[in-house]
């Protein structure tokens, strides 16, 4: 067994630290700085429950419920790509390659298409929409979407391989069908589920992160129990089970808790892409040979980048902000290159 050597304990040492201060900075700077431009005494008076009311709107009733919501999804994305890499042994698996996303992105399209393009033609504003249901709906079919993965793997062994392989495949079918509904739609309300599937944070309120909280929560208090499953269930299924493990029951375990945060976390903000594929990369980097860290290295990194990755979309983008999804599109590619380089 290779062991760290002093120096590489003691650097290791400082990057949960290092990465707790990170979050509380980009919360920060998350809650002071944003399109309206609002003195830093104001906004402290406004946390405080004091302050006029236009600043007790912005900061309460906008800002924060929209941080929280993004920093619950951001961790539940990253926490999800993490596991179905672990599992999977494939260094590209994320939410979106295991059909998780697209079978979340076609129950919203449905649901918005018989709710109100059917039953409220006439409906034709974001205020009117049902919009409180959509993080149920997507996280029903995400959860569908999985299942229906996991029955054929099942069927067929359940071999890292062929679960990817039936998610690619039955994610395709999926993203085709919804798809198809919406350039079917043709309705001037097809831009709320563009909005959507970009990944946004917009107009996320304290009902977003509260149905996101408890998936946070049960999703951080369960990987304690499975990190053993874990470190072992990226050995072959013979060679774990030589240690003792019940592959097949841990597998599925540890599928079913990121299909979970995955379907959630995509009902309440949309499929934010990259998060799930390069947070996990990104702590495996920073961590090196202490596998013990990339589990809460990935959880606190996930938080700082959707947290700063929504700023930047709020900075420049302006009042037409910029979609936390399209942010992340764009700069989670070249870091996934340069850590990929890394790589050996």
């Amino acid at each position: 067994m290779i062991m760290a050597s002093p120096a590489q304990t003691r650097s290791a040492a400082w990057l949960l630290p290092s990465g707790l201060a990170l979050v509380v900075l980009s919360l920060v700077a998350a809650v002071f700085l944003g399109v309206v431009d609002i003195p830093a005494a104001d906004i402290a008076a406004a946390l405080s429950g004091h302050g006029s009311p236009e600043a007790r709107s912005i900061i309460i009733d906008i800002r924060l419920p929209r941080i929280v919501t993004g920093i619950l999804a951001g961790i539940q994305f990253a926490v999800a790509g993490l596991l179905l890499q672990t599992i999977t042994r494939n260094p590209l698996a994320d939410p979106s390659l295991m059909g998780v996303s697209q079978g979340a992105t076609l129950t919203v399209t449905i649901f918005l298409l018989f709710t109100v393009y059917i039953f409220d033609p006439g409906s034709n504003t974001l205020a009117e929409l049902p919009i409180a249901w959509l993080p149920a709906a997507g996280l029903a079919g995400g959860l569908a979407a999985g299942g229906i993965i996991y029955l054929l793997a099942f069927r067929l062994d359940l071999s890292p391989l062929r679960i990817t392989l039936c998610g690619i495949a039955i994610g395709a079918v999926l993203h085709a069908l919804a798809i198809g509904l919406i350039a079917g739609w043709g309705s001037a309300r097809i831009e709320i589920i563009l909005e959507w599937l970009s990944g946004s944070l917009y107009a996320r309120t304290w009902d977003h992160a509260l149905f996101l909280l408890p998936f946070t929560i049960s999703g951080l208090a369960v990987l304690p129990l499975i990190y053993r499953p874990l470190v072992l269930l990226q050995l072959d299924a013979s060679v774990a089970a030589s240690f003792g493990l019940s592959y097949r029951r841990q597998f599925s375990l540890v599928l079913l808790v990121s299909c979970a945060l995955a379907a959630s976390a995509v009902g309440a903000v949309g499929p934010i892409i990259f998060i799930g594929l390069v947070v996990p990369h990104l702590a495996r980097f920073l961590a090196g040979r202490h596998f013990r860290l990339v589990i809460p290295l990935t959880v606190v990194l996930g938080a700082v980048l959707v947290t700063l990755g929504d700023l930047v979309g709020r900075l420049v983008g302006g009042a037409e902000e910029i979609p936390i999804g399209v942010v992340t599109a764009i700069l989670g590619v070249p870091v996934l290159l340069a850590l990929l380089r890394k790589v050996p």
